[in-house]
């Protein structure tokens, strides 16, 4: 069985103005082309398809033409909706999708809901998956009242565990049926879209909370052979047979040095066999350059080896040492005339003195996610922990529910 695991996707995404359309397509046929020429028996995307939970028309083309070309292969997709997934956005074309090979998880059910078998192209059964999305609390649990921030976390991560170990023993009991049936064990699979405890985030990464939830703990999986993750953009192991692919695109600057991937994930009756990083080519140079007016020519002159003239690379300069003038936007326009690169972003990077002296950097308002709006404004306040604690969960309560209302609307 060989499984392509990916993740992330965030079609739609608007990067500081620009869009990612011409990248997700490129995209798009790198990993056909991919599944083609390596013979992958089905793909995995773990969550976040779409940017937000109402994706402009041409993300949902993208994802027609996706779920088109794989049936053209006669590749099985699995999808798990992620946080930024609305369950009204995925459910709409589940029934459809399910007839052109693509499965559709996008929200809590029972747990023989979630089981199902991958067969091969010729039908014979190669693996079972339990497909895990996002899970919101309001599909597991119950509010309380008088619940402290502590019972809240730790009744959710109850709950959490408890619908993985459901569905991992109805997972269990199919594949005991299915080795009585067919001689030989199949190896499991299992998914999520969440933040595990020791996961290295990015900044494109917004803040995850499930209820008042912001780690899942590793030792809360079920032994399953393989555990496929999504939603953290920087690829890493959890453990042996935890991964989190991350994003096949930089979603911010500080992605830019990141080499991004896909899993193939190898898995026979033995359970995992191994798992190889497919590096995944870059369809838009994003640089981040940093130094003081004087040094920045060099970096600028570097990095148009990168960019063309049909497709400029994107730029994020940090200004050091000359971050007080006022001409400064101008100034970066001048150096980079002539050459394929467009700034997106210009950064002033105050010293420690002027720190003194300035106010604190101003920052851009597409920079910040409602997370960090509401946090700065806390922390402008005098508060006690417990009562933070406690505002910051009805804060994030009341956002999931006017964003869960706004997609079923």
């Amino acid at each position: 069985m060989r499984l392509l695991h990916t993740s992330d996707w965030h079609l739609g995404q608007n990067f500081m103005g620009k869009s990612r359309q011409a990248e997700h397509l490129a995209l798009i046929d790198w990993l056909c082309a991919t599944v083609d020429t390596m013979q992958i028996d089905a793909v995995l995307i773990a969550g976040d398809l779409f940017d937000t939970g109402t994706p402009p028309s041409y993300a949902r083309e993208l994802y027609n033409k996706l779920v088109l070309r794989l049936h053209d292969i006669g590749v099985p997709l699995v999808l798990i909706g992620g946080n930024h997934d609305a369950v009204a956005t995925l459910e709409e074309s589940r029934q459809l999708f399910a007839r052109l090979g693509t499965r559709v998880f996008a929200r809590a059910e029972d747990a023989a809901q979630h089981v199902f078998t991958i067969n091969g192209k010729n039908g014979e059964p190669l693996c079972l998956l339990g497909a895990i999305p996002y899970l919101r609390p309001r599909e597991l649990l119950f509010s309380q009242s008088g619940q402290s921030a502590e019972d809240k976390e730790k009744a959710l991560q109850n709950a959490i565990q408890a619908h993985y170990a459901a569905v991992y023993a109805e997972l269990s009991a199919q594949q005991s049926a299915l080795e009585s049936q067919l001689g030989k064990r199949l190896p499991s699979i299992m998914s999520g879209h969440l933040t595990t405890t020791g996961a290295s985030l990015s900044d494109s990464v917004r803040e995850l909370y499930i209820g008042s939830l912001q780690a899942f703990s590793v030792q809360g999986f079920p032994p399953a052979d393989y555990i496929a993750l999504g939603h953290i953009h920087r690829p890493q192991q959890v453990a042996a047979h935890i991964h989190y692919s991350g994003s096949p695109l930089a979603l911010s600057f500080d992605e830019c040095r990141q080499q991004k991937q896909m899993l193939l994930v190898e898995l026979d009756s033995g359970g995992l066999q191994r798992i190889t990083p497919l590096p995944i080519p870059s369809f838009q140079p994003l640089l981040a350059l940093r130094g003081s007016l004087d040094q920045l020519p060099a970096a600028i002159g570097a990095a148009a080896a990168q960019g063309s003239p049909e497709r400029p690379a994107w730029l994020e300069i940090t200004v050091e040492n000359d971050d007080y003038l006022a001409d400064l936007t101008q100034r970066l326009h001048e150096l980079i005339a002539g050459w394929p690169l467009e700034i997106l972003c210009i950064r002033r990077a105050r010293s420690g003195q002027s720190a003194t002296l300035q106010s604190p950097r101003r920052e851009r308002l597409d920079e910040l996610t409602p997370d960090d709006v509401f946090s700065q404004r806390l922390a402008a306040e005098n508060l006690s922990e417990p009562f933070i604690s406690e505002l910051q969960t009805r804060y994030r309560s009341t956002l999931e529910s006017i964003t869960h209302g706004e997609a079923q609307a």
